[in-house]
């Protein structure tokens, strides 16, 4: 089978198994989302909702942010991991997009990127999530395992992954194939002990990386 029917495959058995597959991140702006996806690097979402109420009650836009004492967004961040680098990032992101954007958050990948600490990753989510605009896909840890288990990419580097991924996938469904795969690896072909017997592709997925027992 080629990669381009099993990414059919893959797309149309995911979609309804998560109808209305989102982030687990709470956000109502595009500000929310950059924030609460750059602290959640390393970081659970759940636990990331626990700090970015606090968060945005005391920096709600970009321009207040750019005004804050990085000491002071570090001890907000702190429970995150890496606070030390995501209050720095974020603060200099903020004083960016007063500087160069008139205090909103950026539309496009090349914008986005180009902010203090926003990978590709980052940037897609928000580009994609928040203003509809699906440019790449969002590779993150889920999506760079189950690309490479389902032989959707020979890569681990997420750069290529990304490449590979693109012309597999209808571009109206880049960000929702992110959604479908990480709920999907936390679900089913998790990591450690992938639930194969429970698998709605197991008759598509070559196990790709996985020792037979």
């Amino acid at each position: 089978m080629d990669r381009q029917t099993r990414a059919g495959i893959v797309l149309d058995r995911l979609r309804p198994r998560y109808p209305g597959a989102a982030s687990a991140l709470i956000w109502t702006n595009p500000y929310q989302l950059l924030v609460s996806t750059v602290l959640a690097a390393q970081c659970t979402d759940a636990r990331v909702n626990l700090v970015t109420p606090e968060f945005f009650r005391r920096w709600p836009d970009p321009a207040a942010l750019a005004a804050a004492d990085v000491a002071e967004v570090e001890v907000v961040v702190h429970s995150t991991g890496f606070f030390r680098n995501k209050a720095k990032n974020l603060v200099a992101a903020a004083k960016m997009m007063v500087a160069e954007h008139g205090g909103a958050v950026p539309r496009t990948l090349a914008e986005l990127t180009a902010l203090p600490g926003l990978a590709r990753k980052t940037a897609n989510i928000v580009s994609g999530n928040a203003y509809g605009n699906h440019e790449g896909i969002a590779v993150d840890t889920h999506v760079k395992r189950l690309s490479y288990r389902l032989d959707l990419t020979d890569s681990e580097n997420p750069v290529v992954i990304e490449r590979d991924l693109i012309p597999l996938f209808p571009r109206e469904a880049f960000g929702e194939i992110n959604h479908l795969l990480v709920l999907f690896g936390r679900d089913v072909c998790q990591a450690r002990k992938p639930r194969c017997e429970a698998c709605p592709l197991a008759d598509v997925c070559p196990r790709k990386g996985l020792i037979s027992p």
